[in-house]
């Protein structure tokens, strides 16, 4: 009896694990973590495939360590928006948890608020990043590389990634923000 209740709460914690999800959007971004983690397998296998080269056929990749670099680095950079899709970033829940449903919903509005003005800033200072990288002073395109043997440009699509990644989580936090303002009208809190 006992185990059949540890199941069933185990069952509800897997069927609520999207619990946090407030959009569409959010459950679009949130989606794409199932296609990123088999980067995570690529980094893998590529650094399985450079060890075996390596120290069985003495034939070390000039490639695999720059790529398990940039696959791992994505996946950092995408974390944030999943983090943020989920509800799963920080929180200081001592305070968030201690407050009526109405002072979470102007927290929520304020942090909303702070939030955007952080990422605005990130995406303008990553819009300058990127766009160094990918663009010479006259305006040609040119992709800004590691500078190694392989020269990949790996370092202009990381940037980029930094760019695209700043302008989802303001996306989210707008749509975050809209939530929270209309959360009154729709939740019947005082």
């Amino acid at each position: 009896m006992s185990q059949d209740r540890d199941i069933e709460a185990i069952v509800e914690q897997v069927e609520d694990a999207d619990a946090g999800i407030r959009t569409g959007f959010d459950r679009f971004i949130a989606g794409t973590s199932k296609v990123f983690a088999w980067a995570i397998f690529a980094a893998f296998a590529v650094t399985v495939i450079e060890v075996v080269a390596r120290y069985v056929f003495d034939s070390p990749t000039f490639w695999a360590h720059e790529t398990t670099s940039f696959l791992i680095a994505g996946i950092f950079l995408v974390g944030g928006p999943i983090a943020l899709a989920r509800d799963k970033h920080i929180r200081v829940r001592m305070i968030y948890d201690a407050v009526t449903p109405a002072r979470r919903r102007w927290l929520d509005i304020v942090n909303s608020l702070i939030a955007l003005v952080f990422f605005a800033g990130l995406s303008y200072a990553a819009w300058i990043m990127s766009s160094k990288s990918w663009f010479s002073p006259t305006g040609d395109l040119r992709l800004e590389g590691t500078g190694t043997a392989w020269n990949p440009p790996t370092p202009a699509l990381l940037k980029a990634m930094v760019l695209i990644c700043c302008a989802v989580m303001f996306i989210q936090t707008l749509l975050h923000l809209i939530a929270a303002i209309r959360r009154r009208a729709t939740g019947g809190e005082r």
